[in-house]
């Protein structure tokens, strides 16, 4: 939106910068045969803040599909939660895969 101002006879405009809203992106969870299930609830729930029923139910398809979505953000929070939960996995002995995807929704 432009607003005009008069100043000594001219007709001066400014311009505002359009705001734009965030994509956002998806933490996605990997299924593997080594970290075990109690593992990615603990760590569902720490890290991406899930309540204990929705975190199994998201451990539940990760495990059915080999995929699953932990949680969708913007993409600073999404990259740092990801990094969060792959240190955790790495420390505990784990080599639990978590990726960042745009959210195309």
């Amino acid at each position: 939106m432009a607003r005009q101002v008069k100043k000594e006879g001219q007709v001066l405009t400014r311009k505002r910068a359009k705001l734009h809203v965030p994509g956002m992106w998806k933490v996605l969870l990997h299924n593997d045969d080594y970290t075990t299930q109690e593992f990615v609830v603990f760590l569902l729930k720490t890290v991406f803040r899930k309540a204990e029923p929705e975190a199994t139910a998201i451990m539940l398809a990760v495990h059915r599909a080999g995929v699953g979505v932990a949680g969708v953000y913007t993409r600073d929070v999404a990259e740092t939660r990801a990094e969060r939960g792959r240190q955790l996995a790495e420390r505990e002995g784990f080599p639990l895969l978590l990726s960042v995807e745009a959210d195309d929704a």
